[in-house]
């Protein structure tokens, strides 16, 4: 007889995650620095964030095919060694192939620990999905929060980015541990007795394929957005890496309440009202300015809150035939759409800086000027007017996903109602 401790079960996913998350963070904070040490343009420090966006999906890709076959456990103990192996090669970095490859490494750690945990909390608690899953997730901007957070206090102090990724070992270690001493059950599809088969057609019904494209949508509007913000509104506000900690913070907040809100709105109601506020808020991330600009991460925040737990949620709910499968699918598709559309906008945004630079101007000469030269002036006016414009196309992406969530509301009414009749 298994003994299967749910709430420490719960409790390490969440440091897992913890883990995840702080890589995000602590990278969105010194990717200046590392621009700066390593002399990266934006192209580059564009693709190094990307690679983290390609390590996750396809290791949550493969993890979702996997992690009926060989548990969920033995996924964590090799999201903890690629977790192990990343942090150690980030912080003896030499220069762009290092960093390109120890972010690949910690993308394809924390695409594992998505794989195995999604799954994990659907099964311990079958009755509450889409709220746990939002609690769960909760630590994701609670990472980003504590790593950003690190940055600034770091820096402030003086201390080099080489041991803020070095703190990300705590948590690390601990996760390790205690799922190496825990006991763990069968995914919820193999206990419910679902066949492979089943599952196949699950994740090919016009339903499922639907919500895969919609997460495209949301993760870039959540995921790009913080992870840029930092670059692209640093010299619109002097405190752009805290505009990530408050729009994050807003999103641990909101997770943590996201029981009635859910219970009042349905998981499609909550999507929907998540797509509009995304929108106004990131209309006025890249039109306001001055202290006005906090305003506009608040309402930013609360948009993209439960954008991610809520699509997973929602599968786990309405289709749980596809399974672990279903679920880390859905998380793949995400960050998949992040990766391309990361290293599309490094370039359309250095693109952007060099129009606004002297006719003939060289990019690398400007990047590599020295602090106070004419050219560094120059590029940080031309930076000041790029990042609010990658901001405005990226704002297309939620407008669309109103019209989606919409069509799924009034989808998800008419099927209530065939239930109800039938």
């Amino acid at each position: 007889m298994l003994n299967i401790q749910t709430s420490k079960l719960f409790w390490a996913s969440c440091l897992a995650l913890l883990v995840t998350s702080l890589s995000f963070g602590i990278r969105a904070g010194m990717m200046n620095q590392l621009g700066i040490d390593f002399q990266l343009n934006a192209t580059q420090l564009g693709t190094i964030t990307a690679t983290a966006f390609w390590g996750f999906p396809l290791a949550i890709v493969v993890g979702g095919f996997i992690v009926d076959i060989i548990g969920m456990k033995r996924l964590l103990v090799m999201a903890f060694i690629f977790h192990l192996a990343g942090i150690a090669l980030t912080i003896f970095a030499q220069g762009y192939w290092t960093l390109f490859f120890s972010t690949l490494l910690i993308g394809i750690a924390n695409g594992t620990v998505e794989a195995a945990c999604n799954p994990l909390v659907a099964t311990l608690y079958p009755e509450n999905k889409t709220t746990r899953l939002n609690y769960f997730h909760l630590w994701f901007p609670g990472g980003i929060v504590i790593g950003t957070l690190l940055v600034t206090l770091f820096v402030h102090l003086g201390i080099g980015w080489q041991v803020q990724v070095a703190m990300m070992l705590i948590p690390t270690l601990i996760y390790g541990y205690l799922f190496s001493k825990l006991e763990f059950p069968v995914t919820e599809r193999v206990s419910s007795g679902y066949s492979s088969s089943d599952m196949y057609k699950a994740v090919l019904s016009p339903l499922f394929i639907f919500m895969f494209i919609c997460m495209f949508g949301t993760a870039i509007t959540e995921l790009f957005t913080g992870q840029w913000i930092g670059l692209l509104l640093k010299n619109v506000t002097d405190n752009a890496i805290l505009l990530l900690t408050l729009t994050t913070g807003i999103m641990v907040i909101g997770r943590a309440f996201a029981k009635p809100i859910v219970k009042q709105l349905s998981p499609q109601g909550v999507l929907l009202m998540s797509a509009i506020l995304a929108a106004t808020g990131l209309y006025m991330l890249s039109t306001f300015s001055g202290n006005s600009i906090f305003f506009a991460a608040v309402v930013f925040g609360i948009g993209v809150c439960y954008f991610w737990p809520t699509m997973i949620g929602f599968v786990a709910e309405n289709i749980p035939k596809s399974g672990a499968l279903g679920l880390n699918l859905i998380g793949g598709a995400g960050m998949f759409a992040v990766s391309i559309y990361t290293i599309f906008m490094g370039s359309f945004y250095d693109g952007l800086i060099i129009n606004r630079l002297p006719e003939g101007a060289v990019l690398d000469t400007y990047v590599k000027a020295p602090e106070g030269s004419v050219e560094a002036g120059a590029l940080g006016a031309a930076k000041n007017l790029a990042g609010p414009e990658v901001l405005q196309v990226t704002l297309i992406i939620p407008v669309v996903l109103i019209i989606a969530f919409t069509g799924l509301v009034l989808y998800m009414r008419s099927r209530k109602a065939k239930l109800a009749i039938a």
